[in-house]
């Protein structure tokens, strides 16, 4: 698999495909004929599925489009589709009248050059461009000779982010015409268990949409479905063009009974880390706002009603302070104020007189707004216990000052010294967004570009609003020394309400049976510690073919042909199967830290009635009754275990009086249950001898 990022994408498919057509099959050429409805310039795209399978918030998606050429002549095929930035692909194919043509996925630099090298020489290659504000586009156009079909297959997957509370799965809807047979099909599994899951549509009414799409969640499963009829896409009732064109979103969250969740398969493990109602962190915010000539109108009015709403949701606990920057560098106050009522009604009106003028000098504000934010904690201006933010806004490149994009990198990262993070708000299209979002990323932060729509403003608040509450700051996730390998990152300077951190690595042990995960930061009020004990112990299924591994702090169905397995939570495994055979695996635990007794697995058989006869093995041949006499009960080498001569099988033996723990009621403790011990393994009760029993590998 290969897992580069979608800017860096290219595929090309094999040289033996020229645009100028495939060769024609003589058993598929068409001659003139009516068009069907869904027939565009020749060209019927009669199926389209995308089909998403989530597990553990990561997303594997295939798309699927079929096609022919119901012209008389050669047609191009484009087949365009509009994907997460956040996704990569993994897999392209081509099919051609049942001939498959696999696309090799290139880096960007390597890419770009044998793209333009095969649109020169006539050869089909696709490529990978922005596209909005979330996506980018992969298009790849084909000639297909009259009659022929063409299946276009891409597969891309996406580790999906939680935001504001939820994971959101973003999907492109936009066939472009009617299409017989449109499909979503999403299958979400969570191990944690689902706690609500949703779907909407931009380009289609609620009462409409609910009559093609179907949900449903529950436990760990969810499922959405979205099945428009070709009636249900007419844009109108007698329309032959398609009202399928915007956004298709499937929004889920999980159940959280802790803050954390280790997640363990095949010697690799995903560590969640999302605590809540945890106090909000007070903040200490600098706004540092571009007002150079190239910021006149819409965003100079779109920025002040941003900052308007910003200031509103403001809280008593923060401080801030704003600076402005063109030829020259500006300030609301000297230092930082704190957010009370009298002090925000200023900083209103010092927001609503905000105006544009002279050049962009990035260098100087960014270096001002550092120094205040680090000259207000040195003079204990704010809490002990605050975190500093800068949040920069620029729509173009710096022109006067420090104008080199790598000095001004530079001189930032210096002047930050992992301090805090940066924010970069890159307005609209003319600006160097690479150089923001390193400058974002080499200081602890992030960066986002805000489009010139007629939402711009609401894009600004709706950033702030992803910072706006902090919950932990200093954030590092230890685990076991020398029990770790390739671990991701772990150290992070925030945690934010409505977020998720996200730690992966591999176990030196693929064995090991547990190991604990601490994750420390600091808090409003004090320092905390989350600890996540994780056990590997596993439950593996196989079916001959594949293996699926469980562990017992799963609940979890799995039925197959004629067998179910249901996994109940730390409790117990039921196995039926047949006319109603089953057997139950139940979970002992013992008092923890017991300083002899381990927890251990009992298993019994809830319909031994339903075996046959012929049943055998250590616990089969006593499914069936068998005739046996105790007699003789005589004193025995301890007092409180009497002895006697049981009659069994033809054979005479000694037995001795004691007691055994009955687990079906009470799994913990157990219920005593008198009873008579065989010696010696049980030789002459259990047919043969007990090693003809043991599993070697087990022991």
């Amino acid at each position: 698999m290969v897992t580069m990022w979608w800017p860096c994408l290219v595929l090309a498919l094999l040289s033996g495909l020229e645009t100028s057509g495939f060769q024609r099959s003589p058993l598929r050429l068409l001659g003139k004929r009516s068009l069907r409805e869904g027939v565009v310039d020749g060209i019927e795209v009669y199926s389209t599925k995308i089909s998403c399978k989530v597990t553990s918030r990561f997303a594997h998606n295939v798309v699927t489009t079929r096609a022919v050429n119901r012209a008389d002549k050669a047609k191009e095929v484009s087949f365009d589709v509009e994907l997460p930035k956040t996704a990569f692909i993994t897999n392209f194919t081509l099919t051609i009248d049942g001939v498959t043509y696999p696309g090799n996925i290139k880096e960007k630099e390597v890419a770009q050059k044998q793209y333009e090298k095969a649109v020169s020489q006539g050869k089909t290659a696709g490529l990978v461009k922005a596209s909005g504000r979330k996506l980018e586009k992969f298009t790849v156009s084909v000639n297909v000779a009259a009659g022929s079909k063409v299946t276009f297959e891409l597969t891309y997957e996406e580790l999906l982010k939680r935001h504001k509370g939820k994971y959101e799965m973003y999907i492109k809807v936009q066939p472009k015409q009617l299409v017989r047979h449109f499909e979503i099909d999403a299958h979400i599994f969570e191990p944690q268990g689902i706690s609500m899951l949703d779907a909407e549509a931009s380009f289609i009414t609620n009462d409409l949409l609910g009559s093609a799409l179907t949900k449903s969640f529950s436990g760990k499963k969810g499922h959405v479905s979205f099945k428009p009829s070709l009636d249900q896409q007419r844009s109108c009732p007698t329309c032959t063009d398609s009202l399928l064109n915007g956004d298709f979103t499937i929004v889920y969250d999980v159940n959280r009974e802790s803050p954390g969740n280790v997640q363990v398969v095949n010697g690799y493990f995903v560590h969640f880390f999302a605590p809540q109602g945890l106090p909000v962190v007070p903040k200490n915010i600098v706004f540092v706002i571009d007002i150079s000539g190239s910021m006149a109108g819409r965003k100079i009015h779109q920025t002040r009603d941003a900052l308007l709403k910003i200031l509103d949701d403001m809280k008593e606990d923060d401080y801030l302070n704003f600076i402005l920057f063109s030829t020259h560098v500006t300030t609301w106050k000297d230092s930082l104020v704190q957010a009370t009522p009298a002090n925000l009604e200023e900083a209103r009106m010092f927001v609503k007189n905000i105006r544009d003028e002279g050049m962009t000098n990035i260098n100087d504000g960014l270096l001002r707004g550092v120094h205040m934010l680090k000259d207000a904690r040195e003079r204990h201006l704010v809490p002990e216990r605050s975190t500093s933010i800068l949040i920069m806004l620029t729509d173009g490149d710096a022109n006067t000052g420090e104008s080199r994009p790598q000095k001004i990198q530079e001189n930032v990262r210096n002047a930050i010294g992992g301090k805090f993070p940066l924010y970069n708000l890159g307005f609209g299209n003319n600006l160097n967004y690479n150089f923001l979002e390193t400058m974002a990323l080499e200081n602890n932060g992030l960066a986002r570009r805000i489009y010139e729509d007629s939402d711009a403003n609401l894009q600004l608040q709706g950033f702030y609003e992803e910072v706006a509450n902090p919950l932990l700051t200093n954030v590092e996730v230890e685990y076991p020394e020398n029990a770790i390998l390739d671990l991701t990152k772990n150290n992070y300077p925030h945690f934010y309400d409505g977020s998720e951190i996200v730690v992966a690595g591999r176990l030196v042990d693929s064995d090991m049976n547990n190991f604990k995960a601490d994750v420390k930061g600091h808090g409003a009020l004090n320092d905390l510690t989350f600890t996540e004990e994780v056990t590997t112990e596993k439950i593996i299924l196989g079916n001959g073919e594949a293996l699926s591994t469980f562990r017992w702090l799963d609940t979890v169905t799995v039925t197959q042909t004629g067998l179910s397995v249901t996994i109940n939570r730390k409790k117990n495994m039921v196995v039926s199967f047949g006319d109603g055979v089953k057997f139950v695996i139940v979970l002992h635990q013992v008092w923890k830290k017991h300083p002899v007794h381990q927890d251990f697995l009992g298993f019994y058989v809830v319909d031994s009635h339903r075996m046959s006869a012929q049943t055998h093995g250590l616990l089969g041949q006593f499914f069936r009754p068998f005739d046996f006499e105790v007699f003789d009960i005589r004193p025995g080498s301890d007092p409180t275990k009497p002895d006697a001569t049981m009659v069994v099988k033809s054979h005479q033996l000694t037995v001795t009086r004691g007691s055994q723990k009955d687990y079906r009621k009470d799994t913990s403790v157990g219920t005593k249950v008198l009873c008579w011990f065989v010696h010696n393994n049980g030789e002459g009760l259990i047919d043969g001898v007990h090693t003809d029993y043991i599993v070697p590998s087990l022991f």
